[in-house]
């Protein structure tokens, strides 16, 4: 489930310090062995740099009332998408399901009941993210809510770099002088939703609200932003936020 609200972040140019400093500083082994692992330089082309495609479904939107119920990894390259290496996890939120998010993604009451606490797989989940970029589509969702989750099951959270497929789009299709153009003459925003902006590059439609599948839908609509409007050459710098 998904909705926009505005978070505060650590800056691009803080990213590289941020990290160095939590892997000083973490107390959880878990968290400092993934703070110590390290990223990709800011002047990487984004050709050279391991990236991973994560997805989160969640009981709701806000993070200090809801909970994580799936999480979807997929690792990947500008080339290659590591099917074989994919993982997915349905996680009990420790919290009663609204029908409302059953409704988004179809993991019912029975699922969660028989399901592990996050804790049981975060350390796995960590292992896939550490050295990797993570790409997510809409970082205002995976970002917190794993934060959240982290925090309060290890006393500390995890933030760390993305790439968002949903903030190159809005930079293509919501900032430019033509949206301006057509908001000022009342023409209605393009919808820079994963399904819509896949459609963009003639990549098929998937049923979205799967952890897994929204996981894969992002790393390939990454590749087809970077063959249409950048250069592999692109530095990591100009698209990780």
């Amino acid at each position: 489930m998904r909705g926009i609200r505005p978070r505060q972040k650590v800056t691009q140019a803080d990213w590289t310090g941020y990290m160095a400093q939590r892997a000083g500083s973490a107390k959880d082994a878990d968290i400092k062995r993934f703070f110590s692992t390290p990223l990709p330089e800011p002047d990487t082309p984004i050709a050279d740099v391991p990236m991973v495609a994560l997805d989160v479904e969640t009981t709701g939107l806000d993070e200090r009332r809801h909970a994580i119920v799936s999480i979807g990894v997929v690792p990947f390259t500008l080339n290659r998408i590591k099917l074989a290496e994919r993982r997915y996890w349905v996680v009990n939120p420790s919290r009663p399901l609204a029908e409302t998010s059953i409704t988004f993604h179809h993991i019912t009451h029975s699922e969660v009941a028989e399901a592990p606490d996050l804790d049981a797989v975060l350390n796995e989940l960590l292992e896939m993210l550490a050295g990797h970029l993570v790409v997510v589509h809409f970082r205002n969702i995976e970002r917190p809510f794993l934060d959240a989750a982290i925090k309060a099951r290890r006393g500390e959270g995890v933030m760390f770099p993305m790439i968002d497929t949903m903030s190159l789009e809005a930079r293509m299709h919501r900032q430019t002088l033509w949206a301006r153009f057509r908001r000022w003459v009342g023409r209605p925003p393009v919808s820079i939703r994963l399904n819509a902006s896949r459609e963009r590059y003639g990549l098929p439609s998937y049923q979205g609200h799967h952890a897994l599948t929204d996981a894969l839908a992002t790393a390939e609509l990454l590749q087809a932003q970077i063959a249409t409007h950048y250069r592999p050459d692109t530095p990591l710098k100009d698209i990780w936020c």
